[in-house]
Order: structure tokens, then C-alpha cells, then sequence
């Protein structure tokens, strides 16, 4: 069976679940969109460039920059641990479309994107779905749930091309200190949650001098190949992720590594497993930070900006890990919108809340273990820009947190 053929066999207006992220199958995209009138298409973290027109709906749980201000896209809200039970439930795919390398003995591998995949493959494949994979001598080849047994593609498409990068960034000097703060606080033999960002990646790099690291994380880049390069990691315990991206040595080093498991998401994002990891250390970020130490890291506006993603599955996990650490970690101001980060009381939805601290460049915030009072003086005082905090002393006690009169430091 041809790619054309599989899509013009499924039922009206299906759904269709992409490899999404930086592992887009870009080509097959485009045939999708070229034979089809109408579809429903399901993409996590969908890039720049995907088709937006009338006749598509654009789905997905995490809103990327390629659906993010569409009129036709429909947010589903979930925890990213959650949303392979939405394919088995709610959100039925009628095709999938990855993005893997070309067939060795007799399977594939879904290489720097896993993620939500292997759900969303065995969900079609119940409901008599089909399954393309487009294949590319570029994409690494990893392990773990990243392999897939050809037995359970309908359709190769072959398209060869280079992988996405991501770009050399430099460490501003906040991120700097914001990530110093929070790796004075990782200790040997702690597991990581590793993001992609200045935050994260100065966290990491701060981190080098340290002994027997771990690694489980949602996704991670070249800052774990850092700690690699310094001799930072644990070396007799594999590197966990479901979805990689970084720069073409990054690529190269993981590509046939079998210290590198690729796992799926039910596996990384899910608390309990999260939770077993010793001194387990999550690093997340956020738009807002309010005065009861609630976080809103999806909405602008009261308009869908990302949404939940792993944020709410990997502070839960690390708080529940025996010496785990939660840490929200964001500047101060906000440099495009011109405001303070730490505000009284978010207008949004909250993402998060309860976390272990809130750190920023001015200081850090301890947030577990104390009473509201104290929680929403340390934000003021710890971490808030100087400029808005006698407003904030104000509004914290309008809220009743904090009694008058209260002079700050």
C-alpha cells in the first residue's frame, strides 16, 4: 500500500497523530494535506509551518508555535502522562505518522522523538488504523521504545533530509545566577530533569564538578552531554527520555548508544516512576508566580500559550522522591511584557503549585514546609524585583497573608 492509498481508505475527516516536536515528517505532511480536503491533525508541540487552512482542525494537548494563535485549533488539556490514555479513550487516532530511520532487521527506530507514539500506534492499530512511517538516513538510531517492529507499519515512505538543530544560545547573566542558585542545591548522585533553555542549561553546566548524576527526564540537549563530557554522570545507569533535541554532536553521540533508553511517556512523565528516583531534582519554568506560590506557565491573556505538559507530572514525581527537589525557576521581569513575574494573585489558570522553591535571579523562595505567611514573605522579599514589592506587601495583606504593618528589608 502507497502513502496515497492508506489516506484515501480512511473513514471522513479523520484523525491524524504526527510525530511532532523537532521530528516532524514534513514530507509526508505535505502529501497529507495535498490529498485530503479534511482532517483532523494531532501534533505535540506542533513547529512552525504545519497546515492551517479551512477543512483542518488542528489538535493537540501542548500548543507549539505552528498552532499556538490559529483559529482552528482545538487544545485538548491533559498531563502529557495522560494523553496516551486519551488515544485509547477519547481522542482515537485513524492514522499515524512517524518519523523514523530505515528498517534494520526487521524494525525501526523512532530515533529523537518517542513521546506519545507508541500509544497512539497500538491505539490505531486496534481500531484498524493505519501506520506510516516515513523513514530518514539522518534520524539516529536509539533504543528502548524507540524501536518498532515493521510488522506493525502499513506504509514506508522514504525521505531523506537533515535533521533539525538547535541554535547556539548564550546564557544571559540572570539565567546565569538563577542557575547557580539551583545547582548549589543538587548534590552527587541526584537525577535530573534536564530541559531545553538558558534556565536549564545553566543548571546543568553548573553541575559538572558533580559525581554519579542521573538523568530522567522528559527530553534532554547538549547540557547532559556536557555533564558526559565532564565526567559528571553515573555511568552504569542508562540516560531515560522519550524525545531529544540539540546539536549535530548531540545527535551523533546518542545515535546507536545503548546508554540512551528511549522511553515512552507513560514511562518518564508517570509521578510514581518519577517518584523512585533518588534525590530526584525537577527544573521547570513559568509566566507567573503568585503570592500562594500557584504557577501559571500556559496562558497568556486567557488565550492557550503551551499548557500543562510534563510540568505538573515531574513536580509531583520529585516532591514524592526520598530527598527530591521541586524547583519553579524564572526571572524576576519579564522582559516582553514589561512586568513583574511575581505577582499577588494569577488572573490564568494555574499549571503547577506547590513546588519545593521558587528561585530567581534576586534569590530563592522556600516554599514547602512553611505557612502561608512565610511562603508569601520569601517571595516578596527573596525573590520579587525591587520595584514591585511594596505593592506586593500591600496586596499580600489585602489577601490576608501578611499583617500590617510589615516593613520590608
Amino acid at each position: 500500500m502507497d502513502l496515497t492509498s492508506a489516506l484515501r481508505s480512511l473513514p471522513a475527516n479523520p484523525r491524524i497523530v504526527v510525530a511532532g516536536n523537532h521530528a516532524l515528517p514534513w514530507h509526508s505532511v505535505g502529501l497529507i494535506d495535498e490529498t485530503l480536503d479534511s482532517y483532523r491533525l494531532w501534533v505535540l508541540n506542533a513547529p512552525p509551518g504545519v497546515p492551517d487552512r479551512e477543512g483542518v482542525t488542528l489538535e493537540t494537548s501542548f500548543v507549539g508555535p505552528g498552532m499556538r494563535k490559529s483559529p482552528r485549533l482545538s487544545y485538548v488539556p491533559s498531563r502529557l502522562s495522560m494523553v496516551p490514555t486519551l488515544f485509547g479513550t477519547h481522542l482515537p487516532p485513524d492514522a499515524v505518522v512517524l518519523h523514523t530511520t530505515p528498517p534494520r532487521d526487521g524494525k525501526v527506530s523512532l530515533g529523537v522523538e518517542v513521546n506519545v507514539l507508541p500509544s497512539a500506534v497500538e491505539a490505531a492499530r486496534r481500531n484498524g488504523g493505519v501506520v506510516i512511517a516515513q523513514t530518514n538516513r539522518e534520524m539516529p538510531w536509539t533504543y528502548g521504545d524507540a524501536l518498532l517492529d515493521l510488522d506493525h507499519v502499513d506504509v514506508l515512505v522514504e525521505a531523506d533530509g537533515p535533521m533539525p538543530h538547535a541554535p547556539v544560545s548564550t546564557v544571559d547573566e540572570d539565567s546565569a545566577t538563577i542557575g547557580r542558585l539551583v545547582a548549589e542545591r543538587v548534590s552527587d548522585g541526584a537525577t535530573l530533569q534536564a530541559g531545553i533553555g538558558a534556565v536549564p542549561d545553566a543548571t546543568m553546566h553548573g553541575l559538572t564538578g558533580r559525581r554519579g548524576l542521573r538523568v530522567w527526564t522528559e527530553m534532554f540537549s547538549d547540557s547532559v552531554l556536557a555533564l558526559e563530557r565532564a565526567g559528571a554522570l553515573d555511568r552504569e545507569v542508562p540516560l531515560t527520555a522519550s524525545f531529544l533535541f540539540g546539536s549535530p554532536e548531540l545527535l551523533a553521540w546518542v545515535d546507536g548508544n545503548e546508554r540512551v533508553e528511549m522511553r515512552r511517556t507513560e514511562v518518564t512523565n508517570s509521578p510514581a516512576l518519577i517518584a523512585r528516583n533518588p534525590a530526584m531534582v525537577s527544573v521547570n519554568t513559568a509566566l507567573q508566580v503568585d503570592l500562594f506560590a500557584q504557577a501559571n506557565a500556559s496562558r497568556i491573556n486567557a488565550r492557550i500559550h503551551s499548557g500543562f505538559g510534563g510540568q505538573t507530572d515531574f513536580i509531583v514525581g520529585a516532591m514524592h522522591s526520598l530527598g527530591g527537589q521541586a524547583f519553579i525557576a524564572l526571572r524576576s521581569w519579564h522582559p516582553k511584557a514589561n512586568c513583574s513575574t511575581i505577582v499577588p494573585l494569577v488572573d490564568e489558570p494555574v499549571t503547577s503549585f506547590q513546588m519545593t522553591a521558587v528561585v530567581t535571579e534576586l534569590g530563592t523562595a522556600e516554599i514547602y514546609g512553611n505557612d502561608q505567611t512565610e511562603q508569601a514573605r520569601q517571595l516578596i522579599e527573596n525573590t520579587a524585583h525591587p520595584s514591585v514589592r511594596e505593592e506586593l506587601w500591600e496586596e499580600a495583606v489585602e489577601l490576608g497573608l501578611l499583617r500590617a504593618p510589615w516593613t520590608l528589608p
